[in-house]
């Protein structure tokens, strides 16, 4: 081990690649279904076709999947956040209530993913505490209607054009285009415009990562919470969870209360409530144009489209 790398440190760091999100299928032995999540995954050539991706020497299916002899790479879209959690985790059914066919191998095919990929195992490469699983690509698909699943700075994300990839030869949003009044595009534009000066402001002044502040506010309104819990409403896979928990408690930010859960120190606290001064004052600059009535209007509207969505 480098003993001059702060693992931490290295780990946060290499969380600021943004990646896409897979999970890794094959069978073992006795021709059971094995799986584990996995944002290694990248392309090494073209011709032929061949892929990787990496697992730790340490998990179960290291040498299963070191010795078999294919591989399914399942690139999850968007919704499957609650997949990657599961084949991220340990220490249960992973395939349960997971629908999936049998693909090359019988190595297990998700239904609802944006590409998959079925490869003979190609090579495998002893690379220090990981194994590099390199495969040659038999077959493959993909579904173009399905956005991938990202996983950015510690947290799952979805994909969205940049501001800056409209050409400035393009024309500018037609008043009367069906983009103009479509809900989700205005949504989408209106968080994306407000919400850009903010994380800066809380960075350089609360010295707090986004990761964290969620986190923090999430302590703020609900008081003694579990990781588990928090990992659930920040969206945010438990491996990650636990690095950013460390660090906050480094930080003095928060401490175990017992029992699992999580509480705010008084440095917590602090922080929070500057924090929060920051985000109010945001939020006033961002509204300063609306009639005060028609912002109570917009957030109660929001919040039942909120509602509509996570129970529809």
């Amino acid at each position: 081990m480098n003993t001059s790398f702060n693992i931490k440190d290295f780990r946060r760091a290499l969380g600021q690649f943004p990646t896409g999100v897979t999970v890794i299928t094959t069978v073992d032995d006795n021709g059971g279904p094995v799986g584990v999540t996995a944002s290694s995954f990248n392309t090494v050539s073209i011709d032929p076709p061949l892929v990787l991706w990496s697992v730790d020497k340490g998990a179960y299916s290291a040498d299963i999947m070191k010795n078999s002899k294919h591989f399914a790479v399942n690139v999850l879209a968007s919704d499957q956040v609650a997949t990657s959690n599961k084949f991220a985790d340990r220490g249960e059914d992973k395939f349960a209530g997971v629908s999936y066919q049998p693909g090359l191998g019988n190595s297990p095919l998700f239904d609802g993913c944006a590409a998959q990929f079925q490869c003979n195992t190609w090579n495998v490469v002893d690379a220090g505490d990981h194994l590099i699983i390199i495969g040659e690509v038999v077959e493959y698909s993909d579904n173009e209607a399905l956005s991938p699943l990202v996983f950015a700075a510690g947290s799952y994300a979805i994909t969205a054009p940049h501001p800056s990839s409209q050409k400035p030869e393009q024309l500018p949003l037609s008043k009367e285009g069906f983009l103009s009044d479509y809900l989700p595009f205005l949504l989408h534009s209106a968080y994306t415009n407000s919400s850009a000066a903010l994380y800066p402001k809380i960075l350089a002044q609360c010295h707090i990562t986004p990761q964290e502040w969620r986190v923090l506010t999430l302590l703020a309104d609900h008081g003694l919470v579990t990781a588990q819990a928090i990992g659930q409403l920040i969206m945010q896979p438990e491996a990650m969870l636990e690095v950013t928990i460390e660090r906050m408690k480094e930080k003095d930010c928060i401490e175990s209360t017992g029992s699992d859960l999580l509480a705010l120190t008084a440095n917590g606290l602090e922080i929070v409530r500057q924090s929060i001064i920051l985000a109010k004052e945001h939020e006033l600059s961002v509204l300063q144009s609306l009639p005060s009535q028609c912002v109570v209007d917009l957030k109660q509207s929001l919040k039942q489209i909120g509602a509509v969505s996570v129970t529809s």
